[in-house]
């Protein structure tokens, strides 16, 4: 398995916890339906040290390498990334990892 984990600081306008929960509630409709994911999880941050960083965290996770890339590229992803995240953020930073769950 793979997860992309993107965290996010957002504009100061949307800095808040409506914003917050409203992003994440639109990451988890936008992205769970496109092919190849096989969850998303979202939230805000848990203590104060988080929120001085980031203000929201989306995982996306994938079978394999090429499910995200096939991903990555889809139309609805790029517009919710682009055209929805980006006007909304001030810094946005993501990697991937392999993971292992038991």
């Amino acid at each position: 398995m793979f997860d992309r984990v993107v965290l996010v600081k957002l504009k100061k306008e949307y800095a808040n916890p409506a914003a917050r929960a409203e992003i994440a509630q639109r990451a988890l409709e936008v992205l769970r339906p496109l092919p190849g994911v096989v969850s998303v999880t979202t939230g805000g941050p848990g203590d104060a040290a988080s929120e001085a960083s980031w203000d929201v965290n989306i995982t996306v996770r994938f079978a394999s390498l090429a499910d995200f890339e096939t991903y990555r590229a889809h139309p609805e992803h790029r517009r919710f990334a682009d055209e929805y995240l980006a006007p909304r953020s001030e810094v946005r930073k993501a990697w991937t990892f392999e993971v292992e769950t038991r």
